[in-house]
């Protein structure tokens, strides 16, 4: 990372997190950022059912939950974007504070509750956006206080059909209330089982987009089974592992650490992978899995894809480094697969 955005990472610590992160977004749209000015190494290249992604490391939700820099980000390097998550109604989410820095231990807690500009202005944005800059994906939630919160999914999926380049169903987020119950097979069944109904009407005068499902990490026993197997009846084509988490690991240093919400970072990477290994013993290659929860580097990254993962993404880490950490990244894990003899990343998705 250059001198010039380390130096602006350290300055937008002294904000509050919140304010911290908007100044960011606006910067970014504004058109301020790094740049990538090379081509990737084509070693890092892998592929989301039908979307071939130039690099294995994406950008995941919630940085940009407007879909205000999804172009930016992707200049700045990232294989692929995802902006969101956005319900159908705009809503202001909770009260603040509700964004906390664990800087002693690289980890963010938040409780933002899904607050965003809703829908319609994330489409506008979307259809305006230059698709020859990259791929980008919509995270698509319901609203707090929805009377059908999986009609609240439908109502995502079919008015973003043909701006977005997939999809990715929460399910999973902490901080809107009686969400993950959402992920129980009755629940979860219903839900992909209208979403598959809408797909399939879409997909009737349009072609079709990867849809995937993004999961919690602090599933119970079973769990990871009866998703994988609705997952599949459904057709949805990959899992993301995972969300943010409600455990607090031992050995967390911080003031904030007692915080209520989600909590990502590096304090997440052990319990996320070990997630993320276990989908994979049970999806058995059938399903495409995304490996999310503490990448700071090219060795979570690699770690990630050694444990079943065909591309990761990131977000809490750039919260310290900025966002030309993803040059690091991609740097460092092309140098690792290449010195385990791999040409393309997708032989080493699962290669323990």
């Amino acid at each position: 990372m250059s001198l010039v955005h380390d130096v602006g990472a350290k300055a937008l610590h002294l904000l509050d997190p919140e304010d911290a992160h908007n100044l960011t977004i606006r910067a970014l749209a504004a058109g301020f950022g790094p740049q990538q000015m090379t081509r990737d190494d084509p070693v890092l290249a892998t592929q989301i059912g039908t979307l071939a992604l130039p690099n294995a490391v994406g950008l995941a939700a919630g940085f940009d939950k407007n879909a205000e820099a999804p172009v930016a980000m992707l200049r700045a390097g990232f294989g692929f974007v995802e902006c969101g998550t956005v319900t159908p109604l705009a809503q202001a989410g909770n009260p603040r504070p509700r964004l906390f820095r664990l800087s002693q231990d690289r980890a963010v807690i938040n409780r933002m509750g899904f607050n965003n500009g809703g829908l319609e202005p994330f489409a506008q944005r979307l259809s305006v956006r230059p698709k020859a800059a990259g791929i980008v994906g919509a995270n698509i939630g319901a609203n707090k206080d929805s009377g059908d919160r999986i009609g609240d999914y439908v109502t995502g999926l079919e008015r973003l059909w043909g701006l977005a380049d997939y999809f990715t169903v929460n399910i999973s987020s902490p901080n809107t209330p009686g969400l993950r119950a959402l992920q129980t097979k009755a629940a979860l069944d219903e839900l992909l089982g209208r979403l598959a109904q809408a797909r399939t009407a879409l997909i009737a005068n349009s072609s079709d987009v990867p849809v995937l499902l993004k999961v919690a990490p602090d599933l119970e026993e079973g769990e990871v089974e009866s998703i994988v197997e609705c997952v599949l009846a459904h057709g949805l084509n990959g899992i993301i592992v995972s969300n943010t988490t409600i455990s607090r690991p031992d050995g967390l240093q911080s003031i904030w650490k007692a915080e209520t919400g989600g909590l990502s970072g590096a304090p997440l990477m052990t319990l996320s992978t070990q997630m993320l290994r276990r989908f994979h013993e049970v999806a058995a290659g059938r399903t495409a899995l995304i490996g999310a929860g503490g990448v700071a580097s090219g060795a979570d990254a690699y770690a990630k894809i050694r444990a079943g993962a065909c591309a990761v993404q990131l977000y809490s880490a750039m919260a310290y480094s900025g966002p030309g950490l993803i040059a690091t990244i991609k740097r460092d894990l092309a140098a690792r697969l290449k010195a385990d003899g791999f040409t393309h990343v997708t032989q080493a998705v699962g290669q323990k």
